[in-house]
């Protein structure tokens, strides 16, 4: 598969579809310092520069015509972070270049023979709610309709598919998150050809069952104990005063048993379960037939050795856990007007958060993370200089695509077109 890419940027599409043997025909983009990446990393592969130039290009015979063109069209004049001109704004106007550059590649495809090319395309979400109906007017460039389409319910949907006369379209808006990066990233995506047997619908959509939806299975599976609760955090088997047959639960190292309905704050004075005291149940009913003259001694002998099998240090009177570095949460007593205990706790926290807390930005190589790029991709050799600034690789980075969704569409490309 041999394939265009406009407003290249960084070219995730070249990072996520190398693997697959996809190989860039040609790139286009016009932004100086995403051009001199583009020019590191594919020095072999021809930078057209200006897309609005392409149309007449291609239908020369001067660029080549590939099997799958591509492009993230500019997002400014239709996110909800800039002004919103949609297509007033000559980079909004872009969409529908782009839906010419589609045109005339497929014109000279179909004149030497050659099956239409897969489009696609992508942006973000705001572009389904503008005032002009940007996207309406964008699926009608593709599918090949002289009027903008309507949404049938009044506005865009975050997934659906069109079938015009010129070509099927199918778009779907995909989380970042749900493909392997630690970011929330939600774009539209866009899949469109008048290939012969080529559905859009089956490349964006999931007909197998929802992403995380377990199929049906008629076979017995493993069964897990059910917690009630007179589940503790203590192995146990017998029967609970309501006669059912408890068998369970854990032996707890790593693991942090379920906080039951007697857990709650109000189960008898002085409890707080969201300090860090997590006590099971049969050491709380003991408790209430002890004085209080006895209290040290219960948390010191029994509190005490359960939370140290999590990790979590000693207790102290005043219902903190200390655990060094850990933060508890404050709750109504730590109110320093009301003991010196609290005021204590209090000061305590303050300490911990101000040794430990501090906000910094994302590093670039973090950011090359988060969208799928291989650690220092940005950091080529710049203006006269050894490595990139910070802040031309931020920029570079926030405008690009996220590598694994990219890579997954073009997974189902593949397997389609095969």
């Amino acid at each position: 598969m041999r394939f265009g890419s406009v407003c290249s940027g960084i070219e995730a599409a070249s990072v996520a579809w190398h693997p697959l043997g996809w190989q860039a025909a040609w790139l286009s983009e016009i932004e100086p310092f995403p051009s001199a990446v583009l020019a590191h990393h594919y020095p072999d592969v021809p930078n057209l520069g200006d897309m609005t130039a392409l149309p007449k290009r291609i239908r020369s015979g001067e660029v080549e015509a590939p099997d799958l063109f591509c492009g993230g069209t500019p997002c400014q004049a239709f996110s909800v972070a800039g002004l919103r001109k949609s297509l007033d704004d000559d980079r909004g106007n872009l969409s529908l270049t782009f839906c010419e550059i589609a045109d005339a590649i497929d014109d000279v495809r179909r004149a030497a023979g050659q099956q239409p090319a897969i489009i696609f395309w992508e942006n973000v979400p705001g572009v389904l709610n503008t005032k002009d109906n940007a996207f309406g007017c964008f699926l009608a460039g593709l599918a090949g309709e002289s009027l903008p389409l309507l949404p049938a319910g009044g506005r865009w949907t975050n997934a659906g598919c069109v079938l015009g006369p010129q070509r099927a379209i199918a778009w779907r808006v995909l989380d970042a998150q749900h493909f392997g990066v630690a970011q929330r990233r939600r774009r539209v995506f866009v899949v469109a050809s008048a290939r012969d047997g080529f559905n859009p619908a089956e490349i964006l959509f999931e007909f197998q069952g929802v992403r995380r939806d377990t199929a049906p299975s008629r076979e017995a599976g493993e069964v897990t104990p059910t917690l009630t609760k007179e589940c503790t955090g203590v192995s146990r088997t017998g029967h609970n005063e309501d006669g059912w047959y408890v068998t369970t639960l854990l032996e707890m190292h790593d693991t942090v048993g379920a906080l039951c309905a007697d857990s709650h704050p109000g189960a008898y004075s002085g409890q707080d379960a969201y300090t860090g005291r997590l006590i099971p149940t049969h050491y709380r009913k003991s408790r209430r037939a002890q004085s209080t003259t006895d209290h040290e001694t219960w948390v010191e002998d029994d509190v005490s050795n359960i939370l140290n099998c999590f990790g979590m240090g000693d207790i102290r009177s005043t219902d903190v856990v200390a655990q060094p570095m850990v933060a508890p949460t404050l709750t109504a007593g730590n109110d320093p007007s009301r003991s010196p205990q609290s005021s204590e706790v209090t000061n305590q926290v303050a300490a911990v958060h101000a040794a430990s807390m501090a906000v910094r930005r994302l590093t670039p190589v973090e950011c090359e993370r988060l969208q799928g790029f291989p650690d220092n991709y940005t950091n080529i050799p710049w203006r006269k200089a050894s490595e990139s600034p910070d802040g031309p690789r931020y920029k570079v980075l926030g405008n690009s695509w996220a590598v694994p969704v990219v890579r997954w569409i073009g997974q189902r490309i593949q397997e389609s077109v095969k």
